[in-house]
């Protein structure tokens, strides 16, 4: 499942946990207690300058990606899952080579023709 399909705050959680963090970690990191965190991740409606700092605190950004764009997004991500495979022969070296992982802005803010 590609990860805008899940909600915002299970993706918090699963990028907390990806980067090894416990829920007390994030006080450090975004200046909230973990009572403030949990309830946060659990079922919370954060501010959006709260989403911004916790973002950044998960080494992550926050942004509006239009709906026209998504399919490029979501290519991206399954070519940057894909990079970590390792590459059995010079055909698969050369079809990662020209992929959107070396160049992953090419052609997204064009207009679609």
């Amino acid at each position: 499942m590609f990860p805008m399909m899940k909600s915002l705050l299970q993706q918090l959680k699963e990028r907390r946990l990806l980067l090894g963090l416990k829920q007390k970690d994030m006080m450090l990191r975004i200046g909230v207690s973990r009572q403030q965190y949990q309830q946060l991740e659990s079922k919370g409606n954060p501010r959006l300058n709260t989403l911004e700092l916790i973002a950044k605190g998960l080494q992550s950004e926050l942004m509006l990606i239009p709906t026209e764009k998504l399919s490029i997004i979501k290519s991206i991500l399954e070519n940057d899952e894909l990079s970590s495979v390792p590459l059995k022969n010079k055909d698969d070296k050369q079809i990662k080579e020209n992929s959107l992982a070396n160049d992953p802005w090419k052609n997204l803010l064009e207009d679609d023709e």
